[in-house]
């Protein structure tokens, strides 16, 4: 999809003054909201951006203080994970 946005030229001049390549930090602007509000994941957001690894995304999301979902209950399923793995390592456990 190619969408078009129409700005004022004394504000597009001003942003192209400042950000290098315009057209990539809209769109990497786009990632990073829509990520926030869990409208994309980020795998979406590393396709979109055109990343080679989880690692980079983590990275980008990171930078722009977009981070990780992981919530309560996502730490307590870590929590579980992690003792079904020690136990079956070590049946003494």
């Amino acid at each position: 999809m190619q969408i078009t946005i129409n700005l004022p030229d004394e504000i597009a001049s001003t942003i192209q003054e400042k950000w290098d390549n315009f057209p990539r930090k809209v769109v990497e602007c786009l990632a990073i909201e829509a990520y926030r509000q869990g409208v994309i994941t980020s795998a979406q957001v590393g396709r979109l951006l055109n990343l080679s690894s989880r690692y980079e995304v983590d990275g980008f999301l990171k930078q722009a203080g977009a981070y990780l979902h992981y919530d309560e209950a996502d730490f307590d399923q870590d929590l579980i994970t992690m003792e079904k793995i020690m136990t079956q390592g070590n049946p003494e456990l």
